[in-house]
């Protein structure tokens, strides 16, 4: 008896060392907000309309109502629970017209 008492104490204290369990839970990849592709943001340029920006790059992942002159194309890539990427491009309008542009990448 009192060998499998120590027998049953080494094998839980073995176990209490381990920094990740040894099952854990499926997390899938996770996607949110407007991929832009260097590609569409070379295509982006400081003068264009409101219709051709939305044609170019889509409807806005944020079009506040109290800013309404600030487009905000937000992304974000989730692999396991970790941010792999995260991109911010913010359009600024005077009217119709685009006038400034802030580009933000992070996280690859």
């Amino acid at each position: 008896m009192r060998s499998k008492l120590i027998l049953l104490s080494v094998l839980l204290a073995s176990c209490s060392g381990l920094s990740e369990p040894l099952l854990s839970p499926y997390k899938m990849d996770i996607r949110q907000g407007n991929y832009v592709t260097p590609e569409m943001r070379e295509k982006v340029k400081i003068g264009m309309s409101k219709q051709q920006v939305r044609y170019v790059l889509g409807t806005p992942a944020i079009n506040d109502a109290f800013h309404g002159n600030r487009w905000d194309y937000v992304y974000r890539f989730e692999r396991g629970g970790k941010v792999i990427e995260k991109q911010n491009l913010t359009l600024y309008f005077e009217g119709d017209n685009l006038v400034r542009m802030d580009n933000g990448q992070a996280g690859q």
